[in-house]
């Protein structure tokens, strides 16, 4: 699974990856007409491109298969480099697949570089983001501190932004 190297996957340096996936945490009632079973996973965010809503270190739980609505997160292959995973927000169905940019304009790597995504490389919809603590190692933390983290650590990535429009 890892590339030779330290610090690789799939021969793909690690600080190269949007996305790092990890194993399978489960399944979950589809909720659709045929009771389909959709897979859940949990992924860990790399890279700035959708910062602020998502940061560097965050564990995203993920649905492969779900159906995909404009202002989604998702988790999609690059275009051109599809042993890369990426996490970006569906902004628009078009002809031929998604247009998807990143929340951070700064940052580039969407559809404003390589156009629309086709729809059979968008590959799962973000659920929902786990925070994990800063300083997790530190030891002792103050009880204000455990309530601050408890109160924004999980949280749906969804957002019914009318800001979000296609270029």
């Amino acid at each position: 699974m890892y590339g030779a190297e330290r610090g690789t996957r799939d021969g793909v340096p690690e600080e190269d990856r949007e996305v790092a996936e990890m194993p399978e945490w489960g399944r979950v009632s589809g909720g659709g007409r045929a009771g389909r079973r959709r897979p859940l996973r949990v992924v860990e965010v790399t890279g700035p491109s959708m910062v602020p809503t998502l940061y560097h270190g965050d564990l995203l739980l993920v649905q492969y298969g779900a159906p995909v609505r404009p202002g989604d997160v998702v988790i999609l292959r690059h275009p051109f480099q599809q042993d890369l995973l990426v996490v970006k927000r569906a902004v628009e169905r078009r002809p031929g697949g998604w247009w998807v940019r990143g929340d951070n304009t700064f940052a580039g790597g969407d559809s404003t570089d390589y156009g629309v995504v086709p729809e059979e490389l968008v590959l799962a919809r973000v659920r929902a983001r786990y925070r994990p603590p800063a300083g997790a190692t530190k030891g002792q933390r103050s009880v204000t501190e455990l309530l601050g983290w408890a109160v924004s650590a999980v949280r749906p990535v969804r957002s019914a932004s009318a800001r979000l429009r296609a270029r």
